[in-house]
């Protein structure tokens, strides 16, 4: 008896704590606004008082955000926000309005990536000549010479540049060429989001016979993501000579100033030693044309 006593008391006292620690949490404007627009009965917030706070974080770091690039929350673009589902609260990653428009835009990049042939190609803007006399060059010359430089082609946003490369690496995986084209900042998160496939994914962008990261420079840079990733990626396939490109909306300068991340010599030093492997990997070209995507 005395046993179920203590056990009802303990209860008790830790339902006092979260009401308290939840009445706290609730001055917060934006935890109040969760918890009145979604309905949610007190004694069943009180149970979420710190996921409640997290999601509050997330809502005033978008306050006044002008782009994906200034994001400051924990996974970019998206906002932690919760469901009320039969009396719990459910907490997923939501995106953000910059990053709606972002995978609207990659959906439709991708599929015509995904479709596009060398013969789909318009060649009737002069300022793309150079770029597609370049491609065509390389894939007349790769059944000969398969460890050529690949290409760092920067230009305006919605040029076609992916379309471009997207268009010789089709053509080539006809051939029975690996080719894996991989969106830079979704390729980060799907990588932190799933560790049981880390090592085997990181082998095969090492390893696959030409590589395509795309949008280099659009991704929120952190340490990891330049030095253990990207950095690890374009070592292996440096060593071995294998053909690897790039799309960025940025020039060679530009993007080691974004990877430098902070004004500190070592930040200095190892966004330099990425800008190396890329100048090793590729040549450097510029395209500025109309944008196709308006």
């Amino acid at each position: 008896m005395i046993e179920v006593k203590s056990k009802n008391t303990n209860i008790k006292n830790i339902n006092v704590t979260l009401k308290k620690d939840f009445a706290i949490a609730l001055k917060n404007p934006k935890i109040k606004a969760i918890v009145t627009n979604l309905n949610i009965p007190e004694d069943v917030a009180m149970k979420y008082t710190s996921q409640l706070e997290t999601a509050a974080e997330a809502l005033t770091n978008c306050e006044n955000c002008p782009s994906l690039l200034d994001c400051k929350n924990k996974i970019e673009g998206y906002v932690y926000y919760p469901k009320l589902i039969d009396n719990r609260l459910i907490f997923s990653y939501v995106a953000c309005k910059y990053k709606e428009e972002a995978l609207k835009q990659e959906k439709n990049k991708d599929n015509n990536a995904q479709t596009a042939r060398m013969k789909d190609i318009d060649i009737s803007d002069k300022k793309r000549v150079k770029v597609i006399k370049w491609l065509k060059q390389f894939y007349d010359n790769y059944e000969e010479n398969p460890k050529q430089k690949g290409l760092y082609l920067h230009g305006n946003f919605g040029c076609g540049k992916t379309f471009l490369i997207s268009a010789l690496l089709n053509e080539l995986a006809l051939k029975r060429v690996r080719t894996e084209t991989i969106y830079f900042p979704e390729m980060l998160r799907d990588l932190k989001d799933d560790w049981d496939t880390f090592g085997a994914k990181m082998d095969y962008y090492e390893n696959v016979d030409i590589l395509l990261i795309d949008d280099i420079g659009a991704e929120k840079v952190t340490t990891w993501g330049r030095d253990e990733i990207l950095g690890t990626i374009l070592q292996h396939r440096m060593n071995n000579h294998l053909p690897t490109f790039f799309t960025s909306n940025l020039t060679i300068e530009e993007l080691e100033h974004h990877l430098a991340l902070s004004s500190s010599s070592e930040d200095g030093v190892k966004a330099r030693r990425i800008i190396e492997r890329i100048k090793q990997l590729t040549e450097d070209m510029e395209m500025i044309s109309e944008n196709k995507r308006k």
